[in-house]
């Protein structure tokens, strides 16, 4: 975890979230092998989720796919994600059940690289720009709040060669209709899987 994504999710906590609300925090991509974001969610009133394909230092909970997420829907108050959507081969599949297990109001902070070498665990499909994550606002039809991208080399030498895209989404309150639309594209995607084996 490089010092920039570090830098990112500690301003987003202190400019999007109460410390005073409790809220239930899910991040995705969270083992631990050379940093985390669980540091800023440790307070009494917050509940912290790793979620990861592997066991290890930071995952409460083992996936067996990184496109079924075992939560009820409109059940967490934030998902966050940092440096683990580039080695999601059908990111949008991902994408969608995010947007799902999230509350009406609900936010998702998402960080992912715009460059950098290529670092394949076990796989390095993707880089994303700000317009990528417009494109995820209109599929998941939810409200891009923020978005940018690190185009000139942040001075730490561990974060120089990636530039980081950071995003704040705001899923809204739905009226029934688009609320069943969604359900529907949900449903949708689960008939179109890639395969029981990824």
């Amino acid at each position: 975890m490089h010092t920039s994504s570090l830098e990112h999710m500690g301003r987003l906590v202190a400019q999007y979230l109460d410390p005073a609300q409790p809220i239930d925090v899910l991040d995705i991509g969270s083992w631990d092998k050379n940093g985390s974001y669980k540091q800023f969610f440790q307070r009494p009133t917050w509940t912290y989720t790793g979620v990861d394909l592997s066991p290890g230092n930071n995952v409460d909970v083992v996936l067996t796919s990184p496109y079924r997420l075992p939560f009820a829907s409109n059940s967490v108050d934030l998902v966050i994600s940092g440096q683990a959507f580039e080695h999601i081969e059908y990111f949008w599949l991902t994408w969608l059940e995010i947007v799902r297990v999230v509350k009406p109001g609900g936010q998702i902070f998402l960080i992912a690289p715009s460059r950098g070498k290529e670092h394949r665990y076990p796989v390095d499909c993707w880089r994303y720009y700000p317009d990528g994550y417009g494109a995820l606002a209109k599929y998941g039809a939810i409200e891009l709040r923020e978005v940018h991208t690190d185009w000139t080399p942040h001075e730490a030498s561990d974060s120089a060669l990636w530039g980081d895209t950071v995003g704040v989404f705001r899923k809204p309150v739905f009226p029934f209709w688009q609320e069943a639309k969604q359900r529907l594209r949900y449903l949708l995607s689960q008939k179109l899987w890639p395969g029981d084996n990824v």
